[in-house]
């Protein structure tokens, strides 16, 4: 078998490497990856430099979602996973030029405990009073997709929309809560309305049984004479940068099966042997299965000629973009810097940046000793057009906005700016419709396989578990599991 993989971020190479795993297991099957750029590892970028590490793309995943973190363990790589420090995770929202934290208990956008949600300043007492009230709501049978404003709006009014939902969406899509699919996005919040009525009262039962699951592993731990599992961080990384993993992965391949500076231009059917004809800069060749690993908006025009209805629906999916900026300062510099990991900025504030993370306080341990890295995020739904602006202008306006923020006035040692145009798929309303769409039309053209992003999960994690996984079922129709390459 034949496999030709089209794109080479960390989904792709993902694939590449699960096929890797089965001809080393002695399965009949080639692959080889094109990668459009001049580099393979996707929005996964980082360097060391003095020291100190820079993250240009993502710099960590979710440790709930294992892919990410077996994948590294597989590579070698397991003594360099570093925890995010939960210690210090307080992240604060801009409000009038003046940071708030958020109120303790408050489950990503349900407020679970009533001391905090009412001494808080983040919200006005109409917003706090109907809070309370939204323990009332009854249960609302789930009647089709609406975005997160409208569901927010509904249990707790627009100034949370505003100050809590937007802002916390914007920081990990990049996108806008009034644009973005409540089911898609917060298909357990849909859930919780459709079973409680109110969305505290569904975390708060969540909650309770966690609590007794945690309770019960506890006691079998202890019956077991073990130590109990510790709790496990919000994030994880790796100790010298994410790029770790993507130069781990690259050295376990061939090097001959990865083609770097070679877009695909077409893919479609092979009428004759039911396979696939791959058309990579003019040279067009024949595979058996398919795995297209880009952006949809990429793998609609590669997939026209195979297919128009599919091609029309990739096209659909909307994409927002980003700016990344790292400044890094002398510590003594920042002093006093807020506790925490970092701020969101609302767009009601009307402000360049979207977010900004004090890196070296969510993982410590990556700078050079007594060096601080603060990371902003600029543009978005909201200021896609930044990406057009000079570098010196987006590093003016963030150091600008960090001294009305936070009276920083130092100027930084290093500022590293990064765009990622159309990087970041947007789960608009009716993504989960559009998806059943898709693999509708995907199961009708066998061996062809769509991972990355748009689908189904953002994160480093999703990707890689749906890169392996359509990388399994093109081998062995996903049964078993390989042993890792070393």
């Amino acid at each position: 078998m034949r496999v030709a993989i089209i794109g080479g971020g960390i989904a792709g190479l993902a694939a590449a490497y699960e096929l890797q795993l089965a001809r080393r297991a002695g399965a009949p099957v080639e692959y080889e990856l094109f990668e459009a750029g001049p580099r393979l590892g996707g929005v996964i970028s980082s360097s060391l430099v003095d020291g100190t590490v820079i993250e240009r793309g993502p710099d960590s995943f979710l440790t709930e979602k294992p892919a990410a973190a077996q994948l590294c363990r597989e590579l070698g790589l397991e003594s360099h996973l570093v925890p995010s420090n939960d210690a210090q995770r307080k992240t604060f929202i801009l409000v009038r030029n003046r940071l708030v934290a958020l109120p303790d208990g408050l489950m990503f956008l349900v407020p679970t405990k009533l001391l905090p949600t009412a001494l808080t300043p983040l919200f006005s007492w109409l917003t706090k009073i109907r809070m309370g009230f939204e323990l009332l709501h009854p249960p609302r049978p789930h009647t089709g997709d609406e975005s997160v404003a409208a569901l927010v709006k509904r249990h707790y009014g627009q100034q949370a929309v505003d100050r809590l939902a937007d802002p916390l969406l914007s920081g990990i899509y990049g996108g806008d809560a009034g644009q973005l699919s409540a089911s898609a996005v917060l298909p357990r919040m849909v859930e919780m309305e459709a079973k409680y009525g109110s969305l505290t009262r569904g975390m708060l039962a969540g909650m309770r049984a966690r609590k007794v699951a945690e309770a019960a592993k506890a006691a079998e731990a202890e019956e077991a004479e073990r130590e109990a599992p510790a709790p496990r961080p919000l994030f994880t990384t790796l100790r010298f940068g994410l790029q770790e993993m993507v130069d781990a992965l690259v050295s376990r391949l061939d090097a001959e099966r990865l083609h770097v500076g070679a877009p695909v231009t077409g893919v479609e059917r092979d009428s004759e042997s039911g396979g696939w004809l791959v058309d990579a800069a003019g040279v067009v060749e024949r595979f058996d299965g398919v795995v297209v690993a880009t952006p949809a908006w990429a793998a609609a025009q590669i997939l026209e000629p195979a297919d128009r209805e599919l091609s029309g629906e990739l096209e659909q999916i909307p994409y927002s973009s980003s700016v990344t900026i790292n400044l890094v300062f002398d510590g003594a510099d920042l002093d006093p810097l807020p506790e925490g990991f970092g701020f969101l900025v609302p767009a009601v504030e009307k402000r360049a940046m979207l977010a900004c993370t004090f890196l070296h306080r969510k993982f410590p341990g990556r700078t050079a000793p007594g060096k601080s890295v603060l990371r902003a995020f600029l543009g978005g739904a909201h200021n896609a057009e930044l990406l057009a602006e000079s570098d010196d202008t987006l590093a003016g306006l963030v150091r600008r906005e960090l001294f009305q923020i936070l009276t920083i006035s130092a100027v930084p040692e290093l500022i590293e700016v990064q765009r990622w145009p159309r990087a970041m798929a947007q789960y608009a309303v009716g993504h989960g419709a559009r998806q059943r769409r898709i693999k509708d039309r995907v199961a009708a053209l066998p061996g062809l396989h769509l991972v990355g992003n748009a689908y189904d999960g953002i994160g480093i994690s999703d990707c890689i578990r749906l890169g392996r996984g359509a990388a399994r079922e093109l081998v062995g129709g996903g049964k078993g599991v390989l042993e890792p390459v070393r």
